[in-house]
């Protein structure tokens, strides 16, 4: 299974594409793309034409995509959810099947606490991914951990995993345990 997870935004949007190969999960690629300027249109169709080479560079079979939990701000609500759009319109363009997750789902997936901060889950996608450092800027790290969120619930991120579409307790706690001793934020003894 190779995923594409998308942390979607108009000014910065991050992309990540993961797929499991010999038991181990590993990334064939990810960035951000930026976009700027005052009108939103030209901003849309920039991210719609770097995510269609994306797509055709990587060619996924799936996207996984945070969707917006809460914001207080209404302008910035305004252009994830603009973002949103352009992916899903992707998405539906390649026929790929779409699953969204919230913040905390992903925070969850990835570090075992679903109000961990940023700089855990960047720590954690490092280490499970056995990357050489944490993923930069933020939107990055956080695509690469939708799609790990992604495999996760759909039961292919490790060993162990049964048909019933989620990583299994013991499969769980193994995977965090390869980084979670050492993972800022994590007090010994708190893993599941």
């Amino acid at each position: 299974m190779r995923v594409l997870g998308v942390d979607p935004g108009l000014g910065r949007c991050g992309w990540a594409v993961l797929e499991r190969r010999g038991g181990r999960v590993v990334a064939a690629g990810y960035g951000t793309i930026h976009t700027d300027g005052e009108q939103v249109a030209p901003r849309l169709a920039a991210l719609a034409a770097r995510l269609r080479e994306v797509l055709a560079v990587h060619r996924p079979q799936a996207l996984a995509l945070e969707r917006l939990f809460f914001n207080a701000n209404v302008r910035t609500a305004m252009t994830v959810g603009q973002a949103s759009g352009v992916v899903l319109l992707l998405a539906a363009e390649h026929g790929l099947e779409v699953s969204t997750y919230t913040p905390p789902q992903v925070k969850q997936a990835v570090t075992g606490s679903g109000s961990a901060p940023k700089e855990q889950v960047g720590y954690m996608v490092k280490a499970l991914l056995g990357l050489a450092a944490v993923p930069t800027p933020a939107d990055t790290a956080d695509a690469l951990a939708v799609a790990l969120c992604h495999l996760n619930h759909a039961g292919l991120a490790g060993p162990g995993a049964g048909s019933g579409g989620a990583l299994g307790a013991a499969a769980a706690a193994d995977w965090l345990a390869r980084a979670a001793p050492t993972s800022p934020g994590l007090a010994k003894g708190s893993r599941p």
